[in-house]
């Protein structure tokens, strides 16, 4: 999706309110042209004459005028500022929508942080060519109601305001070209700074822990640097477009004044319509200088929207299949010869039903890529994974997701109650937290808390340390009761004698249902009815815990 797409979307969405808000915009603009009109028959018809009446219909009519612009102006912006609110909502909603699909893709190659920016600068940038639209839509018919009236009272004048307006406005087009490509630039900038600094705000005590705290700080200050001269670079462009753009209008009010004063003297034109040329010629710099403006925001809009757009058409991370998995789940997981990326190089894996399966990967990035392929956040690259006899690829993802639910390890929690956190997609509700809490040792975290379960939990579950924040996360998996679990590294920040208590608790809440654990550690290995050993991307040995322990050298090393 381009970025013309995208603000074609965002005006002709709010039509209406842009209409009517570029409607009395225009007639704001008409009645500014009027008043030095009135200004001037004032002169010729009340004043030279000496007429009294004459003179207070006008200024009667003068005060019409005044009121009429007034009410234009106020309620002109009004519905403007409107739709340009209404329009970035939407915009948000979309980005939102977008970024939440199932099907995934829009956060590739993108921080967090960079995201939020994007659904809230750009939308707002983008929504806002409404009121630029308004003001500029304004500014043509002053321009023009202007022409007009000059042209009433002399033809070459008129000729030359309404011949000069449109290369006038092709080189306004040209100088924002510049503004345009260095508005992108700062924006995107601006965007990975923002990303950063949140993914530094995320890892701060793990920075503290490892002693980076200096290698984070220079790595945020040459992000922040760049953006910094991105925006440097954009209020310069923006500066030689305001200076551009002054310049030319200058230009432009000089020539008609000094036509108008040469009519004048030779008397082409009467003493009103002398003073009325030249309030019309002050009042032309008004609607050349919105102009300038509305052509610098149109700029701004245009690079934002191009943003907005490489979101909103991303590609998905994974094919969008429709089917639903067989009714009811049994659970049944079937891998053959998957490949992805070097981390899985034709991987064959049979999980039975209720099936207590432990897998342990020499590599990192082969329990990575395994929890990829099986919450469907990525698609192999060749081979087939199934559920039940179907493919994943025929199935919807939020439909895989509902009944392969994988806990990754760095879970995050959420602003509320320990027992909100807990049951938030818990099928039973409340009534089986007590289960679940015991089975992830989470009980004694409650335990530990002032108000229990009804603790209020800061934003990720700060106010819990690292093992604390483990068990709460854990209990919210096995709460969900899905057919299939898929837990990775579950008890890094515990003791051992915790770690034990949990594998035990995981077996018994989740008998009779599938559930993989991905971990090196023992104490879960132990606990499961069969071990898979991942290595060179592909299983290299299965067993029960003890045997690979004592037969398999390699699965020895990496376990112990």
């Amino acid at each position: 999706m381009r970025g013309r797409d995208v603000l074609r979307r965002v005006i002709t969405g709010q039509w209406r309110l842009a209409a009517g808000g570029a409607v009395l915009a225009a007639g704001h603009q008409a009645g500014e042209v009027l008043v030095p009109v009135v200004i001037g028959v004032v002169i010729d018809k009340a004043i030279l004459p000496g007429d009294a009446g004459a003179l207070v219909r006008w200024l009667a009519v003068l005060g019409a005028v005044f009121a009429g612009l007034s009410y234009s102006y106020r309620f002109s912006f009004r519905l403007a500022e409107r739709a340009s609110e209404q329009a970035a909502h939407e915009l948000r909603l979309e980005l939102t929508r977008r970024t939440l699909d199932p099907r995934g893709g829009a956060e590739t190659g993108r921080l967090p942080g960079e995201l939020v920016n994007i659904a809230t600068g750009d939308t707002k940038r983008a929504g806002g060519v409404h009121v630029a639209m308004a003001a500029g839509t304004a500014a043509l018919a002053g321009l023009v109601a202007g022409g007009v009236a000059l042209l009433w009272m002399s033809v070459p004048l008129g000729l030359l305001v309404l011949l000069g307006i449109p290369p006038l406005l092709g080189l306004a087009h040209v100088i924002g070209k510049p503004l345009e490509r260095r508005s992108g630039a700062e924006q995107e900038r601006a965007a990975h700074a923002s990303g950063v600094a949140a993914d530094l705000l995320a890892g701060l005590r793990v920075l503290k822990g490892i002693g980076a705290e200096r290698a984070a700080v220079a790595r945020y200050r040459r992000t922040s640097r760049d953006s910094l001269a991105a925006t440097v670079r954009a209020a310069r462009a923006q500066a030689w477009h305001d200076g551009g753009m002054l310049t030319l209008t200058g230009v432009f009010i000089a020539v008609v004044a000094l036509v108008g004063g040469r009519l004048a003297i030779s008397g082409d034109i009467t003493v009103g319509q002398l003073v009325t040329a030249v309030g019309l010629a002050q009042f032309l710099l008004g609607p050349l200088s919105i102009l300038s403006w509305a052509n610098g925001e149109f700029a701004q809009g245009r690079a934002s929207a191009a943003r907005v757009g490489s979101v909103l058409g991303a590609p998905p991370a994974v094919a969008g299949g429709d089917g639903e998995p067989p009714r009811p789940v049994r659970g049944g997981l079937r891998l053959r010869g998957v490949r992805y990326g070097d981390a899985l190089r034709g991987l064959d894996l049979d999980v039975a039903p209720g099936e207590l399966l432990g897998v342990a990967a020499a590599s990192p990035a082969a329990a990575t890529a395994l929890l990829r392929l099986l919450g469907r956040s990525a698609d192999p690259e060749s081979g087939t994974i199934e559920l039940d006899g179907t493919p994943l690829r025929d199935l919807d993802p939020a439909a895989v997701r509902r009944a392969v639910v994988v806990a990754e390890h760095d879970a995050d929690l959420f602003e509320g109650t320990l027992l909100e956190n807990v049951t938030a997609a818990a099928p039973g509700g409340a009534d089986a937290t007590a289960a679940v809490l015991a089975a992830a040792a989470a009980d004694e975290v409650a335990a530990n808390l002032p108000r229990g379960t009804d603790t209020v939990l800061t934003e990720r579950g700060r106010s819990l340390s690292g093992g604390q924040r483990q068990r709460v996360a854990l209990a919210r998996a096995l709460a969900a009761a899905a057919p299939v679990l898929v837990l990775h590294d579950p008890t890094t920040a515990v003791d051992a004698f915790t770690e034990a208590r949990i594998a035990a608790g995981v077996r018994e809440a989740r008998g009779g249902r599938t559930t993989i654990v991905v971990a090196t550690s023992p104490a879960l290995l132990a606990a499961a009815d069969r071990v898979v050993f991942v290595d060179g991307g592909a299983v290299a040995a299965e067993g029960a815990h003890g045997e690979l322990v004592h037969e398999h050298p390699a699965y020895r090393a990496t376990v112990l």
